[in-house]
């Protein structure tokens, strides 16, 4: 065989390239080739769908089809093998333009779709030769070009590496073990890692292959480290303390708030919508319920549960979590509702368990029972988790609207503003209601406009109109 590796030595297996934007898998539509085919470098071998759109997927490596895998149909995860490449030769000593494709194969071809990455690393190499690389875009200059997905390969005589016949005009060589060091990426990586400032040739790619992702620069920016390199201008540290400063701790209740409700910003995608509504029906009703059964008075806000439940009754989709590990979205059986409390240790939420299961005299009581547990500090840790849906009466504080946060992991929170003497058009007469605005907050991956908006009409309606509620039982 002489000085040569063998033909399964020499095999290359082309791994499904990073999709960028935070897409781990696709699915395979068509093969563009077959076993026994000939590709070339940067020849397209199949198409592929994913979460984004439909793309033809270039393979970096010349050579003869071994191993197709998967079939179409088929979902590949990122990083797991996409098809197999054998050289030409059956073995022995490279023939003449193997050694280019070759060196080619070990840091990809550079034609690399957005959010791609085609470098997927290779055997030692036998021989190193002088690089050369384009420079289209000279504010790229520096240790971030060893990264750019236009570099190639060239041999002594000028050629690219991609055996195109071009030369190369007015390119000067670089280092050879600092242009290996990072591999080709994105366009959408390069650009993000020279706008926030971090070199490229210090970063260790987690892609197959070594292959830098978007992930790793953005890993690099949240280092502390990197986010000073990453700042030109001197750190600013926060003011010092003065005497008459007031210092809080965050600790106990106050962190378990803080913790929570940064969570539910960096994982959840909310929306909030809002309606005004006429609730001179509902406090009518109200007394009329309360004149009748004097001795368990029914408050606006065991009104506004009973309301809530028949809303999540008919659009149950807001009566959930999102499982991100599992990736999936879990309707709850029950409606656990959670009421929004506010106390001296922080705001609380308590939690009516299976409250679709209590009438609302239950509910009322229930709810006063549980507030005011909630503020004497004798609710036990379990009565104040495990809600699916949240309630706030912010309109207590004496505001007109809010865009609440989600108590995370839920997927909405209805809000209620406070009651006030407004005029508002009664059949065609200018009157004097009571209006409160009411706003709805909701988790976007649950469900879209149609479904929230449907959940929060029915609760309008049901305010306006009491009567409604019967009519939904």
């Amino acid at each position: 065989m002489g000085g040569g590796m063998t033909t399964v030595e020499r095999t290359q297996v082309f791994l499904l390239p990073d999709l960028g934007e935070g897409l781990s898998e696709a699915e395979i539509v068509e093969w563009r080739v077959a076993v026994g085919d000939i590709v070339t470098v940067d020849q397209s071998v199949v198409e592929v769908e994913t979460a984004k759109a439909v793309v033809d997927v270039p393979c970096p490596y010349a050579g003869r089809v071994v191993t197709l895998h998967g079939a179409a149909g088929e979902v590949r995860p990122v990083g797991q093998p996409l098809i197999t490449i054998a050289p030409l030769d059956g073995g022995g000593d490279e023939p003449a333009g193997h050694a280019t494709y070759r060196e080619e194969e070990r840091a990809g071809s550079g034609n690399v779709l957005i959010g791609y990455g085609t470098g997927h690393g290779g055997a030692t190499r036998r021989r190193r030769r002088p690089r050369l690389a384009l420079a289209p875009e000279p504010v790229d200059a520096g240790p971030t070009d060893v990264a750019r997905p236009d570099i190639r390969r060239a041999d002594s005589t000028g050629a690219d590496a991609g055996s195109t016949g071009h030369t190369v005009v007015g390119a000067a060589p670089t280092d050879p073990e600092r242009t290996a060091a990072a591999l080709v990426i994105s366009p959408i990586v390069r650009r993000l890692a020279r706008e926030r400032g971090v070199d490229l040739a210090t970063l260790h790619g987690s892609g197959p292959g070594g292959v830098i992702r978007r992930a790793d620069v953005e890993a690099a920016l949240a280092a502390p480290a990197a986010r000073l390199a990453a700042v030109p201008a001197p750190h600013v540290a926060l003011a010092a303390t003065g005497d008459g400063d007031v210092i809080v701790p965050l600790t106990g209740v106050r962190k378990v708030i803080a913790d929570k409700l940064s969570r539910s910003r960096r994982e959840i995608p909310e929306v909030t919508i809002w309606v005004d509504v006429d609730a001179t029906g509902l406090l009518e009703t109200r007394a009329a319920i309360n004149a009748a059964t004097p001795d368990a008075p029914v408050s606006i806000l065991a009104l506004l549960a009973r309301i809530c439940l028949s809303g999540l009754r008919r659009y149950p989709q807001l009566n959930s979590r999102v499982d991100t590990e599992a990736q999936r979205i879990v309707q709850s059986a029950g409606v656990h509702l959670g009421i929004a409390a506010q106390t001296d240790r922080g705001l609380l939420v308590p939690v009516l368990r299976d409250a679709q299961r209590l009438t609302t005299a239950e509910l009322a009581a229930e709810l006063a029972a549980t507030t005011t547990a909630a503020r004497a500090g004798s609710l036990p840790p379990a009565r104040l988790t495990g809600g699916t849906f949240t309630l706030n009466n912010y309109g207590v504080f004496g505001v007109d609207g809010s865009t609440p946060i989600i108590n995370h992991p839920e997927a909405a929170l209805l809000g209620v503003g406070r009651i006030v003497d407004k005029p508002w058009v009664v059949d065609g007469q200018l009157a004097v209601r009571k209006v409160t605005q009411l706003s709805l907050t909701f988790d976007h991956r649950v469900c879209d406009g149609g479904v929230a908006g449907g959940f929060l009409r029915h609760v309008a309606d049901c305010v306006e109109r009491p009567a409604l509620l019967i009519a939904a039982v």
